[in-house]
C-alpha cells in the first residue's frame, strides 16, 4: 500500500519523536516472518516497553536525521524493522534476541543506546544485562544489608546476656 506525501510526512514525524524518546533503538531484518510471528513480536515488545515497527528505509532515514540515531542509516537496508525503546533499552533487547534465538529468520543488524552505535554483537551483549526491574531490586538488596548487618550487632549483647544467664540457670 502507497502512502501519500502526507501519510509520509506523519510516519517521520511519529518516527523522530520516537527515536527523540527513545533510550535505545534496535535495527533488525524481518524478511521470512509471518504475520502471525511479527503479531507475537510485536506484543512482546509491547509487554517489555517497546515497539516493533517495519518501515520504509527512506522514511527512517529522513527520521533519524538530527537525532541520536542518525548513524544507524547504514542498517537501513533491505527489509528494515526498528525497535523503539523509550523506557528499558535492555528489555527491548532482551525481546529482541529472544525472538531471534527463537525464529532463526529474525536477524538483529545492530542498534544505537543513546549516541553510541552498537554492532549486532554489542546489541546481544545489552541484552544479557539485567533488567531495570532486576537491577532495581539487587540496589535495594544491596542497600538493605548494612542494616541488617547493624541490627544483628545491636542485638548480639542482649543475646548473649540472655545465653549466659539461661546456662547460669540451668547449671543451678
Amino acid at each position: 500500500m502507497a502512502l501519500n506525501r502526507q501519510e509520509k510526512e506523519a510516519v517521520v514525524t511519529e518516527l523522530k519523536a520516537a527515536f527523540q524518546e527513545s533510550r535505545g533503538v534496535f535495527v533488525a531484518d524481518y524478511r521470512g516472518l509471518s504475520v502471525e510471528q511479527v503479531t507475537k513480536l510485536r506484543a512482546k515488545m509491547r509487554e517489555s516497553g517497546g515497539q516493533f515497527r517495519v518501515v520504509k528505509n527512506t522514511l527512517l532515514r529522513l527520521a533519524s536525521k538530527e537525532t541520536d540515531y542518525e548513524g544507524l542509516t547504514e542498517y537501513f537496508i533491505g527489509t528494515t524493522a526498528v525497535v523503539t525503546a523509550p523506557d528499558d533499552a535492555v528489555s527491548a533487547a532482551k525481546v529482541l534476541k529472544d525472538f531471534a534465538k527463537e525464529v532463526d529468520k529474525l536477524q538483529i543488524r545492530g542498534g544505537g543506546l543513546g549516541t553510541r552505535k552498537m554492532s549486532k554483537a554489542e546489541v546481544e551483549a545489552l541484552a544479557e544485562l539485567p533488567s531495570l526491574d532486576q537491577l532495581r531490586g539487587k540496589l535495594v538488596g544491596i542497600m538493605q544489608a548494612p542494616a541488617q548487618k547493624i541490627m544483628g550487632i545491636l542485638q548480639a549483647p542482649g543475646r548473649d546476656i540472655a545465653a549466659v544467664l539461661k546456662a547460669y540457670a540451668e547449671k543451678q
